[in-house]
């Protein structure tokens, strides 16, 4: 057995993970961080979850000035390591959750652990197509809430069929000029209410049967995008500022499938109002384990619950 075991030892960084290490610090709790790191599957990966690859952050308190995404991440971190958090920059390769203490082993260095906070958040799926990764955060995005303000009175695409799909297209319909839906169906996925307000938008159009199949732009940033046809294979281009990919999101849970419950998206479950999960001393914070608001400030926000439950789980068992 390693030499000294964690009292809590987070999976994962970004607002969440590096919220319940400020506050897991503070409570003397001495927590080990394994921060995350590239991947085979995505090489480009880097710690600090999605803020990373989002230029200005406007919506997060306390930045009345614009912030971009990696500063904010690197603020974080360095909060966290001012009271004292071990970070390792590489990913977890290895979990045993079978028996207390846990055993988590990483890409380098290992360790044992009283409680495990997890915060490995979730992925954006994105299209694959020409242009898309030369044009991200220069007019291609994946959340309208985070970068809508950013097209102010222009034109922009959404594509997607579901009810993340409608809410985008809604969301950005108050703030744009226009907003061009793209599905590859010609019927929607979303709900009847979602549907309906998308349908009725007067700003909301819609291209039925058709799928991107190029992004395009200039150095200043995205300027359209070739736009395929999947029943009469004609392409044609359509003039945006703004592409928003609203496909969904993968949730970021390989290393616990099997183990830890989830929702039927693939979402870590907890027990309402915490940040528990089916396995006692085991908690998730942050996008691993929400669908539905997947902002940086609820992440954070679930970071801190997840420290302040494991510190009292702690207690409880007399530790």
């Amino acid at each position: 057995m390693a030499e000294k075991i964690n009292k809590v030892t987070i999976i994962g960084s970004g607002p969440a993970g590096y919220t319940a290490a400020i506050y897991a610090a503070r409570a003397n709790l001495e927590p080990v961080m394994f921060a995350g790191g590239p991947t085979l599957e995505d090489p480009q990966r880097v710690p600090g979850g999605q803020l990373m690859v989002t230029t200005d952050v406007e919506n997060y308190p306390g930045f009345p000035e614009a912030v971009t995404g990696p500063e904010l991440m690197d603020r974080f971190q360095k909060q966290a390591e001012r009271f004292g958090t071990v970070i390792h920059m590489e990913n977890v390769v290895k979990l045993d959750l079978s028996k207390r203490p846990f055993f988590i082993q990483g890409e380098t260095a290992s360790c044992y652990s009283e409680t495990i906070i997890i915060a490995t958040g979730a992925t954006a799926k994105w299209l694959g197509v020409k242009g898309e990764d030369l044009y991200k955060n220069r007019g291609v995005s994946a959340c309208a809430t985070c970068d809508g303000a950013f097209f102010k009175k222009q034109d922009v695409l959404v594509v997607g069929g579901g009810d993340t799909a409608m809410e985008e297209a809604t969301y950005l319909a108050k703030i744009v000029n226009s907003v061009t839906l793209i599905h590859r169906r010609d019927t929607l996925r979303a709900s009847k209410v979602m549907q309906e307000r998308a349908l009725k938008n007067p700003k909301i159009s819609f291209l039925w049967n058709s799928a991107v199949e190029e992004v395009l732009g200039n150095e200043k940033g995205m300027t359209g995008a070739v736009v395929r046809n999947l029943k009469t294979n004609d392409t044609k281009l359509v003039t945006a500022t703004g592409l928003f990919v609203a496909i969904g999101h993968t949730p970021n849970t390989g290393l616990f499938q099997g183990v830890l419950e989830t929702h039927q998206g693939g979402y870590l479950k907890t027990v309402p109002g915490s940040t528990r999960t089916n396995i006692p001393g085991v908690f998730a914070c942050g996008d691993v384990q929400d669908s539905y608001y997947r902002q940086a400030i609820t992440a954070a926000g679930t970071g801190c619950m997840a420290a302040i439950d494991a510190e009292r789980w702690l207690i409880e068992q007399g530790e």
